[in-house]
């Protein structure tokens, strides 16, 4: 039986048969959608009392009082984790934080015939950081959306993490601590987003929510923004791998296997112009799968959203990428680096045979926080950009005042806006006398 669809692009249903794999779906959910709105209007009438009410409800909590669901401390957290898994996550941070480092912004100035022009960049005062903390612990997720907003300079960090049943993993605490978290509240779901979005009695709120979550709480990020920045909407997670086919097929379905195995509606994707190849790795597929714990999800994912596919050559594969715009995309070929001016659109490009997706997640140095669902065209990974605001700079002299107060008012009063006209002739007339 083969689990995943060969598809070719010389096929003439190709278009429409890359269209439905494209599909999946993104439609309102009514009810989570009415839900969340309840939710998020509680939080804000009745801030603290809202947000313990929810959390015992949906968490098997029995909190009282809100000082229960604030750590008081996270000071040793790391103390208590295996060795191993401690070395791991603070190579990890010391390798995102230098890659996110290098995307500081600095303020400039420039002066031009009298004026001085410029760009001033701050941080944001108070950022909100959603972890998981239900089915699944992602220490990783810290790491990636704490570390930039700490290069940046951001002025306090928040963290929400659900504790079900009043657990939170020791390595999300751990990675807490080592990215330099100020305060965590171990609150989850739409009425943790709420309470960051609108503050309450003990939750301040902050300026910008990043993270993942599920339905609830990307629904509740929606809802919120304007009140707030959000980092984005992710949708199901991708992978696209070009090969030449001269890369070991196990090598290559074991990275197809790393993004299907997150959910049912992740995208794993191979385009190759080696026909045989490509019937190689669906064999590596068949034979490795009974192999994964979460074999289910994996063969579900490929089964309805995967596919391998034949192109006529490279050229083609990095076309048809580019319309695709993955969110990761794999480029397993002898010399990666001499495709990479023809590469557009993808969230994050991993180069060469022996560079893994999986990398990217864990310690390779760029954030795993990608835009998907074709974002890409559009979007870019999350950054230290993302915690810098600028502001424009400009001081006139009396002599460029009266220069640019003359073009201003001619300007103004083709729009019809006298006052405009006016506050800009003024300095003029003032010069002038």
């Amino acid at each position: 039986m083969t689990v995943i669809k060969l598809l070719d692009s010389g096929d003439v249903d190709f278009k429409e048969r890359l269209a439905a794999l494209r599909e999946y779906e993104q439609g309102v959910d009514e009810e989570i959608t009415a839900t969340v709105k309840t939710i998020l209007a509680d939080v804000r009438r009745d801030g603290d009392k809202a947000v313990i009410e929810y959390t015992n409800r949906f968490d098997k909590r029995s909190l009282q009082a809100a000082d229960e669901f604030r750590l008081k401390s996270i000071a040793g957290a790391a103390e208590g984790l295996p060795q191993a898994m401690l070395a791991a996550l603070k190579a990890a941070h010391s390798r995102v934080e230098k890659f996110h480092t290098r995307q500081l912004e600095r303020s400039w100035q420039y002066e031009d015939e009298g004026t001085v022009l410029g760009q001033q960049i701050s941080a944001l005062e108070r950022v909100g950081v959603y972890v998981p903390g239900g089915k699944a612990a992602y220490p990783s997720s810290v790491l990636m959306n704490v570390v930039p907003a700490k290069v940046a300079g951001v002025d306090e960090i928040i963290m929400v993490v659900p504790a079900v049943e009043g657990q939170v993993d020791e390595a999300v605490l751990a990675a807490a601590e080592i990215a330099g978290v100020d305060r965590v509240y171990t609150i989850g779901g739409a009425q943790a987003v709420g309470a960051l979005a609108y503050g309450t009695e003990t939750v301040p709120a902050v300026d910008k929510i990043v993270g993942p979550g599920n339905a609830y709480v990307a629904t509740a990020k929606q809802q919120v923004f304007g009140v707030v920045g959000i980092d984005m909407i992710a949708g199901p997670s991708e992978i696209l791998i070009i090969c030449d086919g001269n890369t070991d097929p196990d090598w290559i379905a074991m990275d197809l296997f790393s993004q299907a195995e997150h959910d049912e509606q992740a995208q794993a994707i191979l385009i190759s112009p080696d026909a045989d190849f490509l019937r190689r790795v669906a064999q590596s597929v068949e034979k490795l799968l009974p192999t994964m714990p979460r074999a289910e999800i994996i063969e579900r994912s490929l089964a309805t959203r995967g596919a391998l596919i034949k192109v006529v050559d490279i050229d083609e594969a990095i076309a048809l990428s580019n319309a695709i715009a993955p969110e990761h995309l794999e480029v397993s070929v002898d010399e990666p680096q001499d495709l990479l001016p023809k590469i557009r659109n993808a969230g994050a490009i991993f180069l060469g045979r022996h560079t893994a997706e999986a990398l990217g997640d864990y310690c390779a140095g760029p954030n795993h926080v990608l835009p998907t669902a074709g974002t890409a065209r559009f979007f870019s990974p999350l950054g230290v950009y993302d915690f810098q605001k600028r502001s424009s700079i400009i001081h006139c002299t009396p002599e460029s005042s009266a220069t640019l107060g003359s073009i201003a008012a001619t300007l103004a009063t083709g729009e019809r806006l006298p006052a405009h006209a006016q506050s800009a002739t003024y300095r003029v007339d003032d010069f002038n006398s």
